[in-house]
């Protein structure tokens, strides 16, 4: 059986496509988007448990997180 690993990141409206795309290229599946507890949108991601470097979901969020704060 498949067991999985899950991710969310926020979503910058005028970047929407990077950002999918970055996590598409380390192997994450959009799952679903959703509204936001605080407006904006959220994007929840699955992949394989295993298939990345142990931290590169980290890695990555801290990245959109950076990103989304405009540093």
């Amino acid at each position: 059986m498949t067991t999985w690993e899950y991710l969310t990141t926020p979503l910058v409206i005028h970047n929407t496509a990077a950002i999918l795309n970055n996590w598409g290229k380390q192997g994450w599946e959009l799952v679903q988007v959703v509204p936001g507890p605080e407006g904006g949108l959220v994007a929840y991601f699955k992949r394989p448990a295993g298939a990345g470097s142990e931290n590169a979901g980290l890695d990555a969020a801290a990245q959109a997180a950076r990103t989304f704060e405009g540093n």
